[in-house]
Parts: C-alpha cells; structure tokens; sequence
C-alpha cells in the first residue's frame, strides 16, 4: 500500500484549495527553475531513468519519446500537446487532476516543455469539461500572474500555455485526431509516418501527452528517478491513479502504487464488490477499450501494463470497471460496442463498418436471437477490425468482444439455447401502413 508520504496528488479529492498559493503550499512550485538550470539532456535522462510510462493508455516509456524530438530547430518550432480529452468510458482521473491540482499539471508543462526546447504547449481539454476548463484557465491566469510562466518568467524559459476547448468526439483523444482538431480541421487521425515528433502541429515537431504523465514530472525531477523508480514493480515503476467504479461500494478515485493487487483495490478503496467478492463476475481493468477478464483471473492480480497484457488485456487508463453476476455480461460488451460504432471517425472501412456489424451481432446475441456459428464469426470478424486501421480505435472496438467471447462463450451459447426453446408466439396479422 502506498505510504502517505510518496504521494503525488495531495489535493485529488479537492478537500483543499486548488489557487496557487494552497499548491505552493503542498510543495508544487519548489524549485522550479532549479530543475531547470540542470538542462534539457539531464531532464530527460533523468524521466527515462524513472521508468514513467504513458499514463494515457498506451504505456509508452515517457523520457524516450520526449527524446524524439529535435535537438536543433530547423527553423520550426516545437510544440508540447497535452491530451486532457478525457473520453474514455469508466476514467475520471485526470478531471480531478485539473479541478482539484492544477498547478502540478502547469509546472509539468513548463518543464517537459523546457525538456524538449519548446516555448508553447496547448491543453485540448474534453468538451464536456466545462467547469474543470474555467477552474484550469484561472490556475493558468494565476500562474502567468505570478511570472511563473510566460515571457521573462523566474523559471528562466519563456513559455506559453494555451488551453483548447473541445467539441466532445471521443476520436480525438487519439493524438493525431487531437492535432486535427487542434488545427481547427475534422478531427480525422492521420497517417504514420511521419510521426508528430517530426511532423505534428501545424507540421512542425510535437509531442502529445497525457495530463497524469505530465503532472507527475515536477516530483519526479524534485524527489529524484530513483524514489519514483522504487515504486510498484520493474518497468512498471511509479504511482498511478486508478479509477474504481462499477459494483462496489464506494467508487472512488485513488493514487497508488503500479503493481497493487486488484483485490486490495477493490476491497481496501471500493469498499467490497457489492454482495462479496464471491458475488463477482468479471472487471474490465483498464477502461472500456481492453478485455474483461472473469472473477477467476481476479484473485492476485497486480495491477500493471505487463501483468495484464500477459492476460489479453491492458492496464489502460486504469478505469476499473466491476461487474456483479447481475450483470448481464454480452448486453453490457453490446452496450460499448455501440458506443465504439458511435464515436468512429467513419475514415477506416474496417472500423466504419465493422463496428456496427459487431454491434448488430451482439445485440442479437443478448436476445438469444443469434446463431452459434456466428459467435467464431464474430471472433473472425474482430480480429480483421483490430489492427486494419489508422489509430486505435479499432482495436479498442474489437478487444471487449474478443474478451467476451474468449472467457463467456458459454454463456452466449447458453443465451441461444434458451431462446431456442421458447414457443413460438403465435403470429399475429398486421394491417398494412
């Protein structure tokens, strides 16, 4: 269990102020220019030495793709881009990052803009996130108030920070999506190569990040890689903020340790799965876009990218959703198959109509109505979704129902029998309209 002290976000409940000087006070700020001063190679070593992967889903070692961008400007300049389109279903960390802690997310910006010679980052903020935008822009005016950041500021490296509204399209928390978006353009992900380290916002260097990757640089850089990299397991280093939601008792956010057991998050944070944890059926441990896994896989799970990757499923964004055995499983993957089919960009033809073909078989399915042929078919049919397209969001449509049919093709078969042994109604004519 994470000790108080190494705690990153102190405020992540909001139980104090977010202004500047109540950050100031839990330590935000405290030698900033400093960290600065040690140079733009030190930083960066210092992240990769740390360990911080991506803290946005795909789990990317964070020093080295900072270390992509140029070291000397071709005339362009570099960009930071900070993806604060908090989409995802079942994640809710980063909208109490920026309401309840936002200068930790201001001062990691200067710094990882400073890392990679930038002098403007732009915060895309979720369209939905009206009251977090006004609280965010208030602890930037605050910020540039007090010379912290901007021109001629007492950290010693002129820096802009901007912040985006969205328009609410979960497409663009995909980091090219976000940059045609940003650009004023439909946002439509582009095509790789070239990669936005080379050709990104208004085609000059840029490097997307998540709003946890870069609010936890400043402690990182203050307490040093070491500390941070003592922290959950090997490769799998640091806090992380998990979000518990479902069929607990208490659904919560909370920052702990990489590597904790599932259980101890579900029992300890969550209050118990509702009914005990024998009532459990299956958790979903890494927002909507990875694979369930069942109650059996639950036990002493820790919870990190290589643990569940081993087990066909992914940390993600830590969103953990729960599910009691009132769930009715296939009706629930239905349920975010739609939403997948919804929030497709419709660029892709795998996705465009992949995704609504997976839903329509799966709506049939939690009717019982289906064949079980169709239910391989349906495991084929994702599979020649995952992977066939331009972002990921492919791959986030076809994982659930990969994972629903790899440990609940039972219940499915089951489904249809059922249905099967229901009397045919008898029918009934209908007036032509």
């Amino acid at each position: 269990m994470l000790k108080d002290k190494d705690r990153i976000f102190k405020n992540l409940y909001g139980l104090h102020s977010w202004r500047l000087k109540a950050a100031r006070a839990r330590g935000a700020w405290d030698g900033t220019k400093k960290i600065i001063e040690r140079g733009h190679d030190a930083i960066i070593d210092e992240v990769k030495a740390s360990g911080l992967r991506g803290r946005g889903g795909a789990g990317f070692p964070t020093g080295l793709k900072w270390s992509f961008m140029p070291k000397q400007s071709d005339g362009r300049p570099s960009y930071l881009v900070i993806n604060a389109d908090e989409s995802e279903p079942g994640t809710c960390k980063d909208r109490d990052i920026m309401r309840h802690d936002p200068q930790l997310l201001i001062e990691g910006a200067l710094i990882a803009a400073f890392a990679m010679r930038a002098h403007v980052s732009y915060i895309y903020i979720r369209g939905e996130f009206i009251r977090e935008r006004e609280i965010l822009q208030a602890a930037i005016d605050e910020a540039y108030d007090a010379k912290l950041i901007g021109k001629n500021n007492v950290n010693g490296w002129d820096f802009e920070l901007y912040l985006h509204h969205g328009a609410g399209a979960y497409i663009c928390g995909e980091e090219t999506a976000l940059l045609e978006s940003l650009e004023g353009k439909k946002g439509m992900p582009r095509l790789k190569p070239p990669f936005p380290a080379n050709v990104g916002l208004y085609g000059a260097p840029t490097t997307v990040n998540n709003v946890e990757t870069i609010a936890v640089v400043p402690d990182i850089l203050r307490r040093g890689a070491t500390w941070f990299a003592s922290l959950g397991r090997p490769n799998n280093t640091g806090t992380k903020i998990f979000c518990l939601s479902g069929h607990v008792n208490t659904p919560c956010n909370v920052e702990e340790e990489m590597g904790v057991p599932l259980r101890e998050l579900i029992d300890h944070y969550g209050g118990g799965v509702i009914g005990g944890w024998d009532n459990l059926l299956a958790v979903i441990p890494g927002g909507s876009s990875v694979a369930c896994i069942p109650a059996s896989e639950c036990d002493d799970l820790p919870m990190d990218f290589d643990s569940l990757k081993a087990l066909n499923t992914g940390l993600g964004t830590a969103g953990v959703i729960v599910m009691d055995k009132s769930t009715d499983i296939i009706r629930a993957i239905s349920r975010l198959a739609y939403f997948y089919k919804h929030e497709s960009c419709g660029q892709c033809t795998p996705c465009r109509e992949g995704t609504g073909w997976m839903w329509r078989v799966l709506e049939r399915m939690a009717k019982g109505e289906a064949e079980k042929a169709e239910i391989d078919m349906l495991l084929d049919v994702s599979y020649q979704v995952e992977g066939h397209t331009i972002c990921a969001l492919g791959d986030a449509a076809a994982w659930p129902v990969q994972g629903l049919i790899r440990h609940f093709h039972r219940e499915i078969e089951a489904r249809i029998d059922a249905q099967a042994t229901k009397p045919i109604a008898p029918s009934v004519p209908v007036a032509a309209e």
